[in-house]
């Protein structure tokens, strides 16, 4: 506790980016309590609706009810305009109230993604009110304790011409390059894809099963650079 306020002990690996298919959302589901593993079955991908996702980071409560909330704003929007809200003015809808509760020990990380007239589009948001929109130039956003293990993967692999299957292993390799490294994260891989027909459930593969399709090749790489300079 720091100045009456309780500290939290945070850890997750959220990540998503945008490619010419659409928008991959890739997130670990463990739930941890300093060292305590609470949970290893945390679904960190909020359906906000049929087009519009958001993913938890932070606080579980926080993201949980405020996404949720903005689940209930999305669709008031939808039926006072006749037409589905942007992905811009869903994340700022989330952006302002994030405002208002500055300094009042909210703990959120998130990205609200979607599809839209626009086309794909992804913004990260936190409790700081804080608000990025992916572009060119930044792509693809990760949050969380493992984050800095899975920014490694996409600064290395990432592509705007990804094909599908290349953008979901690319999602699915950057989470389990994070689970290994990072105590916090792990458990179950959640990945959906947007399209322009909406969000859809890719795959939930536990990161034991990524490890024997990622990590064991890594070794074995690893192992004939070896052997190489060995021979040399």
């Amino acid at each position: 506790i720091d100045n009456g306020r309780v500290r939290f002990a945070k850890g997750t690996t959220t990540l998503a980016f945008k490619f010419q298919g659409g928008v991959i959302v890739s997130v670990d589901s463990r739930s941890t309590q300093g060292p305590y593993i609470a949970s290893q079955s945390v679904k960190k991908i909020i359906e906000i609706n049929p087009y519009l996702l958001g993913t938890m980071a932070g606080g579980a409560a926080d993201c949980a009810y405020w996404e949720r909330n903005l689940g209930v704003q999305c669709r008031l929007y939808e039926l006072r305009n006749k037409e589905r809200i942007s992905v811009a003015a869903a994340s700022k809808l989330l952006c302002n109230i994030m405002y208002s509760y500055r300094g009042y020990g909210l703990s959120m990380g998130t990205m609200v993604c979607g599809w839209d007239k626009t086309g794909p589009q992804l913004f990260y948001v936190d409790n700081d009110a804080t608000r990025l929109q992916a572009k060119d130039t930044m792509p693809y956003f990760s949050v969380g304790s493992g984050s800095m293990y899975a920014y490694g993967v996409l600064d290395s692999n990432w592509r705007y011409d990804l094909t599908e299957e290349e953008a979901i292993e690319l999602g699915q390799r950057a989470i389990y390059h994070a689970t290994f490294r990072d105590a916090y994260s792990g458990g179950i891989n959640n990945l959906y894809l947007v399209k322009e027909t909406g969000w859809e459930v890719i795959a939930a593969t536990d990161v034991l099963e990524l490890h024997e399709r990622f990590g064991q090749k890594s070794e074995e790489a690893g192992e004939s650079k070896g052997q190489e300079a060995d021979d040399e």
